[in-house]
């Protein structure tokens, strides 16, 4: 049991990042202030050769394009992770939804900005030149009925686990032949340029692991758990297998809610835009505590809940008036 192992007078906390898709445009304009990040976009920009602030407060169609989404996500969620620990928070594990898992290692301290966002750039720019393909969400549906569909029909995968909704992955063409043959209720286009977390994607796994293997990892400060071992770990290496193998395998986060929770996990935080991590996490286990971190102001809101927590607690009666 996690619970066990992490003795800690705070309720066990997770750290959750969420994938490629979960970008929003404006996402970081309110980071731009303060002089952390001003910090960052300089190295960022020397890195890239790009700006990532422009990025973040255009319209530009150019975010939906993995070698752009990918750095701009990284930069975002690690400023966020920064704030967090400046506020004095930490977590107990962390843990990623695909490409998230860069930014989790970054909050378990495996590497630094820099390296982590060279490490991004890379794998950004081996993704962007994946053929094209497409991946989008369905809600409602006949769920064996799909399964089968997918199984009569080339090169379209169910990239996710989850019982609520489904997400295909593959080309175009296999995508709207298996949407011709089952009744959706809602179909939702995710935002990304190629058939992530299938066969269609390990070219871009054989050529990525090559890069992977160059770049030296930290001992991590917390457990990282494996979403495709389903185990938390400290191993380096493993942890490296891991980040090859999730390139072009589904992607189990129920499975994974469901073993973090059965660890004795009570509080999660997503560190970025969204809470769709932490909705399947809270239908597992509807006690479960969670918040969304997108922004200075939703730390600010948690310290102040955690303040108050205290007060009640070393002054009940004050609380009560």
């Amino acid at each position: 049991m996690l619970l066990s192992s992490l003795q800690t007078e705070k309720k066990p906390t997770v750290w959750v990042f969420p994938g490629q898709g979960s970008q929003k445009l404006g996402m970081g304009r309110e980071l731009l202030n303060f002089p952390l990040t001003q910090l960052r976009l300089q190295q960022a920009e020397y890195i890239l050769g790009w700006s990532i602030s422009k990025l973040w407060q255009s319209d530009d169609h150019q975010l939906s394009h993995t070698q752009y989404t990918q750095p701009c996500l990284y930069v975002f969620m690690t400023l966020l992770v920064d704030f967090l620990k400046r506020s004095g928070y930490q977590p107990n594990v962390v843990s990623g939804y695909s490409f998230g898992e860069y930014v989790a290692l970054y909050a378990a301290e495996a590497y630094d900005f820099e390296t982590g966002l060279k490490l991004i750039k890379k794998r950004a720019e081996i993704m962007s030149r994946l053929p094209q393909g497409s991946m989008v969400t369905l809600i409602g549906y006949d769920r064996e009925k799909l399964k089968q569909v997918i199984l009569d029909t080339p090169n379209v995968w169910l990239a996710n686990d989850n019982l609520k909704y489904a997400i295909l992955s593959g080309t175009s063409e296999a995508i709207t032949s298996v949407l011709s043959r089952v009744a959706i209720d809602r179909v939702v286009p995710l935002p990304v340029s190629a058939a992530f977390h299938t066969p269609l994607v390990e070219t871009a796994a054989e050529e990525f692991e090559e890069i992977l293997d160059t770049v030296d990892f930290q001992p991590f400060s917390i457990p990282v758990f494996c979403s495709v071992d389903l185990t938390l770990s400290f191993n380096i290496n493993q942890i490296k297998r891991n980040l090859i193998q999730q390139i072009s395998q589904p992607v189990r986060w129920q499975m994974i809610s469901e073993t973090l929770v059965m660890q004795g996990i009570q509080e999660a935080l997503q560190i970025g835009c969204g809470q769709g991590l932490l909705k399947v996490m809270k239908q597992i286990d509807p006690r479960l505590e969670i918040n969304n971190i997108g922004s200075t102001a939703d730390i600010d809101s948690m310290v102040i809940r955690d303040q108050l927590r205290k007060l009640s607690i070393a002054n009940p009666e004050i609380v009560e008036r």
